[in-house]
């Protein structure tokens, strides 16, 4: 088992799993504002899902490569879509804010819930 700091709590599980699987089972806030309703459910064409990941996790596969490559993601920074990352050691996540989750205020942590997008 492996454990999983997001949103201010710790939640665990196996290897291999789906990390957004694993976020919206445990009821972490993974979408910000209206991206809760519109997204692509996890098939890695939306980027809504996007975290920054402090871990260890599978190689990005080329979905997830792909839809950061294409505005308003950015390749540089350092940040992974939790729809296509499957989960190979404990993690420490941190959500920024924007729709696609692209932006640069921390919306929550590892730590903690820094501030909520009005939902």
């Amino acid at each position: 088992m492996f454990k999983i700091a997001a949103q201010g709590k710790t939640i665990t599980c196996d290897q291999g799993e789906n990390l957004r699987r694993v976020l919206i089972n445990h009821k972490i806030d993974l979408h910000n504002g209206n991206s809760k309703i519109i997204n692509c459910r996890g098939i890695g064409s939306c980027g809504t899902c996007s975290l920054e990941i402090e871990g260890l996790v599978y190689e990005a596969n080329w979905k997830d490569k792909a839809r950061r490559s294409f505005p308003p993601h950015s390749p540089e920074k350092n940040r992974r879509l939790a729809c296509q990352t499957k989960v190979y050691g404990d993690l420490k996540l941190t959500k920024y804010d924007g729709f696609w989750g692209q932006g640069d205020k921390v919306v929550w942590n590892a730590k903690n819930t820094i501030f909520k997008d009005g939902v």
